[in-house]
């Protein structure tokens, strides 16, 4: 996803400024229940043109378990269902992070944080979130910046992926997919980010009224 993508991109760009080895960055791509090909070719593509270290873990089997333990039926597709898959996501990354004395490093955006569209005890945490005070429409900026005018952008297929990226629904891929393809689009549940952006930027920086916004 878009977040996930800017992650990788400052964190690889805070490793080129100090001289360490991007392939000292663990990549982690977890497929589950929404997981799409399109996003998880996208995942692997991005990780190997970055030239840092990829590892899969799939989390199906532990998210099955954990489901059976507390009585949740897999086939309910709830705020539990989704929310078991998030915060297993999360515990897999923390975990991982101390076993190879790492930090993890948080993907979730100002919108998200402020609209609280992530999964308490899940996404909502890390041990850096770099991407807090950005916006989702600044997300995509920067993304593009990164796809057609960054040093990185001379490798086409660095430039080709981002742009697929790019073109892919915004989604936390949370649901089974229908056909093969995203069915749980994030602007189909929250509205347009252009329109939360838009009330985000001159209540934070203004702090108009609604009355004065509207």
């Amino acid at each position: 996803g878009l977040d996930s993508t800017l992650a990788l991109l400052i964190t690889c760009r805070a490793f080129d400024l100090t001289g360490i080895s991007r392939k000292k960055i663990t990549a982690i791509t977890m497929p589950c229940f929404g997981t799409t090909n399109r996003t998880y070719t996208n995942a692997c593509s991005l990780a190997k043109e970055c030239g840092v270290t990829l590892k899969e873990i799939r989390i199906e089997a532990a998210v099955r378990q954990h489901m059976k333990d507390i009585g949740q039926d897999e086939n309910t597709h709830d705020v539990t269902y989704e929310n078991c898959q998030a915060r297993e996501r999360t515990q897999v990354l923390m975990d991982y992070a101390n076993k190879t004395n790492g930090i993890v490093i948080g993907t979730g955006d100002l919108s998200e944080l402020a609209l609280g569209w992530c999964t308490y005890n899940g996404d909502h945490m890390s041990m850096y979130g770099v991407n807090s005070s950005i916006p989702k429409t600044l997300v995509r900026y920067l993304v593009e910046w990164f796809a057609t005018d960054s040093e990185d952008a001379k490798n086409e297929k660095f430039s080709k992926v981002l742009k697929d990226i790019l073109d892919t629904p915004v989604s936390p891929e949370l649901l089974p997919p229908k056909d093969g393809k995203i069915s749980q689009v994030t602007e189909d549940l929250v509205g347009p980010y252009e329109l939360h952006d838009f009330f985000l930027y001159y209540v934070l920086r203004f702090g108009f009224a609604p009355s004065k916004i509207f």
